[in-house]
């Protein structure tokens, strides 16, 4: 999407979201304000490298900014450190990764008194002191660390607090539920050391993007619960591997795990999930095409397959995942991550910006979920579960 167009949408967005803020009951905006709002991914980062903003003031380009994110009540914000397959493939992973963490590090500099890098849950109530927003640290794609454990421990002192394991292809460490073929049946030998290193050090095992399989191996072999940070659900997404199935919430929270939903049309929707997983067959089709070519010293000429318009779907799809999560497995085994800037604004139509936490927790109460169970929903089990994986670590 080019910059006038972006600039355009986010204005609309923007329009919405002050005439979103007319409709929020107060109850349901009290209790957003008052509850600890936990988003687990927000793809700020690679956005920032890609191209700057001061997210620290008003940036209506961009689905995260500070004045937003305490209009909506948002208190932790897992920021995304996400890396490619492809540069993964050109050997860059690693130097992006500490790009985009300097990133965060930068904003958090430039403004003290608005946020505060979280690098243990029992530090959220000290560091929100004075309104700040905390920044934590969630690494989407385990490339960075290459063949070598010890940079675990390397990202964990700076800040890193969960990893996906895999992204959109197969990598060292698993099989990805998007690749076109397995290479490993799940984790790979050296993924399984990497579960365990990361149980050590007291990172988050994170199974979003992951095959089933490596789901259920990395559930079975992790000594600590796992999250998996913005998946939603393959019962309302039939045939969209990305998702989770329903055996799969079951395995995770029976080991005391939670699933973040995100807020994207194409996770919660059967429609925008077939459009988008046909322009992901479309776009690897190219990439393999264009190897090919390379290869066989031929030119290539194709046009690139383009993110495309995906329908806006309905919060109510939103909420109806998290019903499904509470129904198979209890509200304490529920949460959100939005993945605000990673969907090139394909939101679900309610919730365009992290100002409109509040009309979630209403659609919320209107189902008659009682505001403790909101409250764990929206930050209490994903602060339990970080809770249990930094005292069980042993650095």
């Amino acid at each position: 999407m080019n910059r006038i167009a972006l600039l355009a949408v986010s204005l609309l967005a923007l329009l919405s979201d002050a005439s979103n803020a007319g409709q929020v009951p107060d109850a349901a905006r009290r209790l957003a304000l008052d509850a600890t709002i936990v988003d687990t991914h927000i793809d700020a980062p690679s956005e920032l490298i890609a191209q700057w903003s001061d997210l620290g003031l008003a940036t209506p380009t961009r689905e995260f900014d500070y004045p937003r994110a305490r209009e909506g009540g948002l208190d932790v914000a897992f920021m995304s450190i996400y890396t490619s397959a492809d540069e993964d493939d050109a050997g860059k992973a690693w130097q992006s990764a500490n790009t985009q963490i300097d990133a965060v590090e930068a904003l958090v500099g430039r403004h003290p008194d608005k946020f505060a890098l979280l690098r243990s849950p029992r530090d959220t109530e000290r560091l929100q002191r004075g309104g700040k927003v905390l920044l934590a640290l969630g690494m989407e794609n385990g490339a960075p660390i290459g063949d070598d454990l010890s940079q675990l421990a390397n990202f964990h002192a700076r800040g890193v607090r969960y990893i996906t394991l895999a992204h959109g292809r197969n990598n060292r460490i698993s099989d990805s539920a998007t690749d076109t073929a397995p290479r490993w049946g799940g984790l790979s030998p050296f993924g399984r050391q990497v579960v365990k290193e990361m149980n050590r050090v007291g990172i988050m095992v994170d199974v979003s993007h992951l095959s089933e399989e490596a789901i259920r191996q990395a559930v079975e072999l992790s000594s600590v619960p796992v999250i998996a940070s913005h998946s939603a659900l393959r019962h309302f997404t039939p045939g969209f591997q990305r998702n989770l199935s329903d055996e799969n919430v079951k395995a995770i929270a029976a080991r005391g795990g939670v699933v973040q939903v995100p807020f994207g049309s194409m996770f919660v929707d059967a429609g925008a999930a077939k459009t988008y997983s046909d322009f992901v067959s479309a776009r690897e089709a190219y990439r393999q095409a264009k190897l090919a070519a390379a290869a066989a010293g031929q030119p290539f000429t194709a046009t690139e397959p383009q993110f495309p318009k995906v329908a806006p779907a309905s919060m109510a799809a939103v909420l109806d995942n998290l019903d499904r999560i509470v129904q198979l497995a209890g509200a304490d085994h529920a949460g959100i991550g939005s993945d605000f800037d990673g969907v090139n604004g394909a939101l679900v139509s309610e919730l365009h910006s992290v100002a409109d936490y509040p009309l979630l927790v209403a659609g919320l109460q209107q189902r008659g979920y009682k505001d403790a169970d909101i409250r764990k929903i929206l930050g209490g089990n994903l602060l339990r579960v970080w809770g249990e994986v930094e005292r069980a670590a042993k650095p």
